[in-house]
């Protein structure tokens, strides 16, 4: 995963109903208008939380009549994780290159 995608999503996952709705996600589809119910929040403005998800790949937009229905995209997520997971915490001390020697 590119770095610039990884910071689109972090950037997206910064907002508190950002992070709510992908886990209302998790447990699969939901329609607009149900995320909109969770919510005290204007139908446009749950479409700006949406778009900023979906444009950085995160989630899936499905139209359907006039209702869109959303969903987690898998492999983003997947690919998210696997970077997240590939990060370590080494302390300086413990490198055996001697900067702190």
């Amino acid at each position: 995963m590119k770095l610039n995608e990884v910071s689109l999503i972090c950037k997206a996952l910064g907002d508190a109903n950002r992070l709510e709705i992908v886990q209302m996600l998790s447990d699969g589809e939901k329609c607009g208008c149900e995320l909109l119910e969770k919510f005290e929040i204007t139908q446009p403005t749950l479409s700006h939380h949406m778009k900023n998800l979906v444009d950085c790949g995160l989630v899936n937009d499905r139209k359907e009549g006039k209702w869109h229905h959303y969903s987690l995209n898998c492999e983003t997520l997947t690919n998210y994780k696997s970077f997240i997971d590939g990060l370590t915490c080494v302390k300086c001390c413990d490198k055996k290159s001697g900067c702190c020697s």
